[in-house]
């Protein structure tokens, strides 16, 4: 296969950006395989079937095969274009799933109608699970109107009440993605309800004290400030009216969340009130993993196979010293 010369590509400013450049790794590398746990779902066959024709994935489905089928049929795809194999439940599903990434037969692992504990509780199995020896976490891309740039929040799906040494891990996954789409650095913002350190906030002495780590070196890759308020992370007008003198102030790519309450709320507020266009993987594995809520619409869905494409393409380049 034809190589890609990785330091040509051009940041990531929208999605269509994204599914663009997905295309291209599968157009030169060819489509990467993607394994799906208990794939009995229509909004998870009908992503992985356009991402399948648009030639970004391979899609393996386990699962019932004979709900997988109807379930195909009813959406009008021929079952015979999918690769299903059996599992007796979505816990084996997953089990299998996984495994079939680990042992390298395929490069991206996806949730489908399994509980996130049982898929995760596969991942993050020690004899063939997908750890990596960091604190996994869940990176939202998103687009806005008026913005020039595709924005990441993290996290809200994977840790329910991190502490400062995983809020630093969490970050650094959300660097490594910006740096997989391009974007490097990328500008962190760590959000708050204030933008001063209030010593009676923890969540502004956190931000605070990750903020001070990345002035001194010890978070490389990325240019960090906080706390800050949302207005002040994404307007350059708000920042201004506020006094606010930073180089994230107003121009942040990345938004870290406190929690997953806030995570969640956000991330959902976005796909249901703003109808914006979305897509999520989860980092710090071994290899990218495609964990959407049960809900989520077929596009975040797909989207989301399109960044996981890029990031099974571009993980280990980026991890690299260069």
């Amino acid at each position: 296969m034809e190589m890609l010369d990785f330091r040509e590509i051009k940041p990531i400013r929208d999605m269509n950006s994204l599914l663009e450049l997905a295309r291209l790794i599968a157009q030169v590398k060819g489509p990467k395989k993607v394994a799906v746990a208990a794939a009995e779902e229509a909004h998870v066959i009908e992503a992985v079937n356009e991402a399948r024709i648009e030639g970004l994935v391979h899609p393996v489905l386990f699962g019932n095969p004979e709900r997988i089928r109807r379930i195909a049929s009813e959406l009008g795809i021929r079952a015979h274009n999918l690769d299903i194999r059996p599992a007796k439940n979505p816990a084996e599903a997953a089990e299998l799933a996984t495994q079939l990434v680990s042992s390298g037969e395929a490069d991206v692992l996806m949730k489908g109608m399994v509980q996130s504990s049982d898929f995760l509780r596969a991942a993050l199995n020690r004899d063939w699970g997908l750890r990596a020896g960091r604190l996994l976490s869940h990176v939202l891309l998103y687009e806005a109107k008026g913005y020039d740039r595709i924005f990441m929040m993290s996290d809200g799906a994977m840790n329910i009440n991190p502490d400062l040494k995983a809020k630093i891990q969490i970050v650094e996954n959300a660097v490594t993605l910006a740096h997989i789409l391009g974007v490097d650095p990328p500008r962190v913002a760590l959000l708050a309800a204030v933008e001063v350190v209030n010593p009676d906030m923890d969540t502004a002495v956190e931000d605070a004290i990750i903020a001070k780590m990345a002035d001194r070196g010890q978070i490389k890759g990325a240019i960090i400030d906080g706390p800050l308020a949302l207005d002040n992370a994404v307007s350059e007008e708000a920042a201004r009216i506020k006094g606010i003198k930073s180089p994230v102030a107003g121009k942040a790519d990345i938004l870290i969340v406190d929690n997953i309450d806030v995570g969640n709320v956000f991330y959902k507020s976005l796909i249901y009130f703003a109808r914006v266009r979305g897509a999520g993987i989860i980092m710090g594995a071994r290899a990218p993993m495609v964990l959407t809520s049960r809900a989520d619409p077929g596009e975040v869905k797909f989207l989301s196979l399109a960044t996981a494409v890029i990031a099974a393409e571009r993980l280990q380049y980026v991890l690299e010293p260069r």
